[in-house]
């Protein structure tokens, strides 16, 4: 009797268990919500390297300390995340520790990412525990000496790393601190479009008036009259982000990868509460007095842009919007640093599709058929005509760019 007692005290035990077991399951709705979030923090764009295997890492990062690989997010037990708790997750996401207590380096933007509640971050596991499990084993990093030793990440932390929630303002709209809890934490715009200093953290005294980031030039995403958002409004964004494009300019290099991959996947009220933040954004800096171009610069520039542009772009550079974007009162375009503008003349541009935009368009690259100093007097020449103001460019900046194709 007592035998059979046990037993059934077992039998209710596994049971409960069962039951306990499929309690703690995720629902669909937070799964879902889950996957919204993951999107928006545009995950798999960095932790993806083969399309067939999403979010199984091994994505090269190059930073200008050396090579990090991004994790496998999968949840393999052995070479992903499936072994971990929703503490360790937590801790890792928001704090930048490993489950072994090792820190992560801030190319992972765990910064901007313990902005985020923690309600959020576990939605965002909850949909990663959905995933295929894929062996995928992380890569060591490639740091230059003596950025490879970790430890020295608890003194980079010390002195950068600034935890926290991010804190709504009463006084603002709903809409402006949905868009201040994605543009400041999950989003991680600054990681960026934030100036750096010398060791890597953001110059918060310049948040979100650009930074050069491999090769390209991510622009000013605050409110500066020429190189900036003032003359964007929130409709403007919201397009741009949604999109790809807008009647003022085209999404080009790392910014088309994150309207495919994040952007254009986001809700519309996501998308137009990052529009309505940004557009609150004063300059965090002084714009640039420029110079402009000698008269022999300009006429140089001109000849190439009639032989280079002026059947897309058309003579007065109106172009046509959505299709061949503007120059006049381009921000890009006026951007102090031409990194963007050389690559895009350097090697030619494609318009990313999206839902809302599915028409390809294609400029070609002239590296082949123009000089430098052609291409630096064509390039000064648009950055400096029909009122646009932009910093001389020189055929060795040209050089410089053609380098780092």
């Amino acid at each position: 009797m007592r035998t059979i007692l046990t037993g059934l005290a077992l039998a209710g035990l596994a049971l409960c268990s069962a039951v306990a077991s499929r309690a703690a399951e995720p629902s669909p709705e937070l799964i879902a919500y889950g996957k919204t979030l993951v999107d928006a923090g545009d995950c798999a764009g960095c932790h993806t390297a083969d399309p067939a295997r999403p979010f199984a890492g091994g994505k090269r990062i190059d930073t200008p300390f050396g090579a990090i690989y991004a994790p496998n997010l999968t949840p393999d037990r052995d070479t992903g995340i499936g072994a971990w708790t929703d503490a360790d997750f937590v801790r890792a996401v928001r704090t930048g520790i490993a489950p072994d207590g090792s820190n992560y380096y801030p190319a992972f933007p765990y910064p901007y990412f313990t902005k985020m509640t923690k309600d959020d971050t576990l939605a965002i596991r909850a949909y990663l525990g959905t995933l295929a499990p894929v062996v995928s084993r992380n890569k060591p990093p490639e740091l230059h000496w003596p950025f490879g030793y970790r430890g020295l990440m608890r003194i980079w932390n010390a002195m950068y790393f600034k935890p926290g929630l991010f804190e709504p303002d009463q006084s603002k709209s709903a809409a402006w601190n949905r868009g201040g809890y994605l543009v400041t934490g999950l989003g991680h715009c600054g990681a960026c479009h934030t100036p750096k200093n010398y060791f890597g953290a953001d110059r918060d005294a310049q948040a979100l008036s650009g930074n050069e980031i491999g090769g390209w030039f991510a622009p000013r995403l605050d409110g500066a009259a020429r190189a900036g958002l003032k003359s964007w409004s929130t409709e403007d964004i919201a397009e741009y982000l949604q999109s790809g494009r807008n009647a003022r300019s085209h999404a080009g290099g790392p910014m088309a990868e994150v309207v495919v991959s994040s952007t254009s996947k986001m809700s519309e009220a996501d998308v137009r509460a990052i529009a309505v933040y940004l557009k609150s954004l004063s300059p965090a800096r002084r714009e640039t007095i420029v110079a402009p171009p000698d008269d022999a610069e300009m006429k140089a520039g001109q000849a190439v842009y009639a032989k280079l542009c002026i059947a897309c772009h058309e003579a007065d550079g109106s172009g046509a919007p959505r299709i061949y974007p503007p120059l006049p009162g381009n921000a890009l375009l006026q951007s102090i640093n031409p990194s963007s503008t050389l690559r895009i003349i350097l090697d030619g541009a494609h318009t990313v599709t999206t839902p809302r935009a599915p028409n390809t368009g294609e400029m070609p690259g002239y590296a082949k058929q123009f000089s430098n100093e052609e291409i630096a007097a064509v390039t000064n020449y648009i950055r400096n005509s029909w009122g646009n103001a932009g910093p001389l460019v020189t055929p060795a900046q040209v050089a410089k760019a053609r380098k780092q194709e």
